[in-house]
């Protein structure tokens, strides 16, 4: 297998020396590189509530403005600052203020409860907070001594009215704290990932060995930006080569479709969730026109598919340029999936179509990309492709070459704030961090994953159960909304466990058989036994649950599996 061999970074040589020494530049200088190659390139836009619009020349006097007034207000190099909001051109600035001001960004959760908010900012000793207007008043934590809004209101200094004196910041070393991402642990003792400046540089760039990015690119913010995922592979990987960011405020796919087609979008990063969602949504309106179209339109992807994967030629953006404009992408240049497990089928459908989609993988704390499918050489079963400088290995394989995956490399975090035993769990002295994931990698770096090891099902004859490899099978299936699969001791004795699936029927389908919990339920396990004919013998689910209201799910849509399974564990 060919791979390119690029150094996209190279271009900052001829700024080394001048704007910044070393290897990598800190958060600020990166920005302003942007700001001095493209200085009247579009840099943020926004469509809801209302159209604007920042070139990077703009932004930058905005975010130097909110630099300067938090300087004039006292703070200083170290200091703590939170911005928690929905997507905005105005999240963005108030982010970029607090780096310009020499300070440590901790992103929140918007989606938090005010007391779980409180909790992390007083654990994380946060002094200022940057927050919409609607919740401004009802988040009061003793730490704080200043609150502004991110909307225009009468009661709080809007982030776009800020401005002060003209002053410098301490200047910040690369190798210290930028920002801090609480992960979890809204109770209790939180994990907050500290990345410094050149975690979060050295990732953006050394990311792009494996993708090439331009500066006529438009990123679409839809994701929320808190998360170490979109704000690393859309907010950040934008600004570093003066590409444009679309912020999207609802993920909600009518919206989305629209944001897509208006803003001209050519990078779009979203979870499985989301495409699953648009390609069944695509199938389904092609099967409508029956079944002799349906399967000419199958067939024809299949050769675009093999074309495209054998020759490297893509003919599918022609050919089925009517079907990707139902999807608005026909402005598309990339699709990258991330946050959790895409089937196959799903991957290999969009590049059928003539986009290049595809997958990769990391964790917060690896800020977070660590592998990325080239789109060259992308393989469906994989998660990517390891990106250059991230060094991998799997200890403890089993007989299928399975085993923990162990990241090491300049993206990897300093450790969690304030928690020194939790550090020491995942982060060897020597630089090795603990995933907590499963999987093998190939010789060509290319990771497969297998699933998380604390979510492990121990079967009767000791085998290791992924629920994951098992929850892919059921993402293509319209009629379940959710569905996740835990473990049941059913052997006390031999602490055996059974594998138990727990499903919430998708509403449209609910309402189509008017709420009829026996017709419901026969349906779902209908569906069940279909999955379980796919399946291994040691796999196949044995146990099924129809739940009554949707199961807690994170801000990327992913289900909080362990509280799911206590609140069930029970039954």
């Amino acid at each position: 297998m060919k791979f390119k061999e690029t150094q996209p970074w190279k271009f900052l040589d001829e700024f080394r020396g001048k704007e910044f020494e070393g290897q990598w530049p800190d958060i600020k200088t990166m920005f302003h590189i942007s700001c001095l190659r493209y200085p009247d390139n579009l840099c943020f836009r926004a469509f809801s509530p209302k159209e604007e619009t920042f070139t990077y020349k703009e932004a930058e006097k905005k975010i130097k403005e909110v630099s300067y007034y938090l300087l004039s207000e006292g703070v200083k190099k170290g200091d703590k600052i939170a911005v928690s909001g929905k997507n905005s051109p105005e999240w963005a600035i108030a982010y970029l203020g607090v780096i310009y001001a020499g300070a440590i960004v901790v992103p929140l959760d918007y989606s938090l409860k005010d007391q779980e908010m409180e909790h992390l900012i007083s654990f994380g000793g946060v002094s200022r907070l940057f927050i919409d207007k609607e919740r401004i008043s009802r988040i009061n934590a003793d730490c704080l001594v200043a609150k502004y809004s991110l909307e225009p209101s009468d009661d709080n200094i809007f982030v776009l009215d800020m401005n002060g004196e003209e002053r410098e910041a301490e200047k910040a070393d690369v190798k210290e704290t930028a920002a801090i991402l609480f992960t979890s642990g809204t109770t209790g003792t939180p994990k907050g990932v500290m990345l410094s400046h050149e975690n979060l540089v050295s990732d953006c760039y050394l990311a792009q060995g494996n993708m090439n990015i331009y500066s006529t690119d438009v990123f679409y913010a839809i994701l929320p930006i808190h998360h170490a995922y979109t704000m690393l592979a859309v907010f950040f990987e934008s600004f570093s080569v003066g590409a444009a960011t679309v912020f999207g405020k609802k993920l909600v796919v009518s919206q989305i479709l629209k944001e897509l087609k208006e803003g001209h979008v050519t990078m779009f990063l979203a979870v499985p969730m989301l495409f699953n969602k648009m390609i069944a949504a695509l199938m389904a309106g092609v099967r409508k026109k029956g079944i002799v179209v349906y399967g000419l339109i199958r067939g024809m992807m299949g050769v675009s598919g093999v074309i495209k994967k054998v020759f490297g030629v893509n003919i599918g953006k022609k050919m089925f340029g009517f079907l990707l404009k139902n999807l608005s992408l026909e402005d598309n240049r990339i699709c990258i999936c991330g946050g959790g497990p895409l089937p196959a089928s799903t991957f290999k459908m969009f590049n059928e179509l003539g986009i290049d989609f595809v997958q990769g993988y990391g964790l917060t704390e690896t800020s977070p990309i660590t592998h990325l499918n080239p789109t060259e050489a992308y393989i469906e079963t994989s998660v990517g492709r390891r990106i250059p400088g991230c060094e991998v290995k799997i200890v403890d394989p089993d007989s299928d070459g399975n085993g923990l995956i162990y990241i090491k490399g300049s993206m990897v975090m300093q450790g969690y704030y304030n928690n020194r035993e939790a550090t020491e769990e995942v982060l060897s002295d020597d630089g090795w961090l603990n995933t907590g994931d499963v999987g093998h990698q190939d010789e060509n770096g290319y990771l497969y994953l297998t699933g998380r090891k604390k979510s492990v099902i121990v079967t009767e004859g000791g085998k290791n159960v992924f629920p994951e490899e098992i929850e892919d099978h059921f993402q293509l299936y319209d009629d379940i909304d959710q569905v996740c699969v835990i473990g049941y001791l059913f052997d006390k004795a031999m602490k055996s466990e059974g594998i138990r699936v727990l499903i919430y029927p998708a509403e449209k389908y609910s309402k189509s058989v008017g709420g009829d919990k026996a017709v419901i339920e026969k349906h779902m396990a209908e569906i069940v036994e279909e999955v379980n004919k796919e399946l291994q013998s040691y796999k196949k689910i044995t146990k099924i649950t129809v739940v009554d209201a949707p199961m807690p799910m994170t801000s990327t849509k992913k289900i909080k599996r362990f509280e799911v399974k206590a609140m069930y564990d029970e039954d």
